[in-house]
């Protein structure tokens, strides 16, 4: 008697209650434990504020308005980093931000992380990001859907 074998596809499970990557000297201004997450890009939504769609918004109004919403935090971008290739082909152009996670520099000086495709060296790379910054109709926040 023959046995079949089942194929199950790998479940890409991502721990947002652990604390990513920050850089030396940075800290956590605000990190939003969402638990375990398992990464389907059918789960991703990339959200435009109303004032995006019409010109810009300052990262600290933006953050305001996502206060309440299912922002991915930063352990979302580090292992997507790691794994690149469940990075969506249509993130390409795209800033994909992760509003979960707020990193403070000093004193007066918030950062939010960012998922960027780099056209000139070809690869994915992320970046961090001031809330000074005025974010436009190219800046996506990374929901959960």
């Amino acid at each position: 008697m023959k046995s079949q074998l089942e194929i199950k596809p790998i479940a890409h499970l991502i721990d947002c209650n652990a604390n990513p990557s920050t850089p030396a000297g940075w800290l956590f201004e605000e990190h939003k434990r969402n638990g375990l997450f398992e990464f389907d890009p059918a789960k991703v939504f990339l959200y435009l504020s109303e004032k995006q769609k019409k010109g810009t918004i300052s990262g600290y109004d933006l953050r305001k308005e996502l206060r309440n919403k299912p922002v991915m935090n930063a352990n979302v971008l580090d292992y997507l980093l790691a794994h690149i290739e469940l990075i969506p082909e249509e993130w390409k152009g795209k800033f994909v931000y992760f509003w979960g996670t707020i990193y403070r520099y000093s004193i007066d000086s918030l950062y939010v992380r960012c998922l960027l495709w780099d056209s000139y060296n070809l690869e994915w790379r992320c970046c961090y990001i001031w809330l000074n910054y005025k974010f436009n109709s190219n800046d996506f926040a990374a929901l959960i859907i």
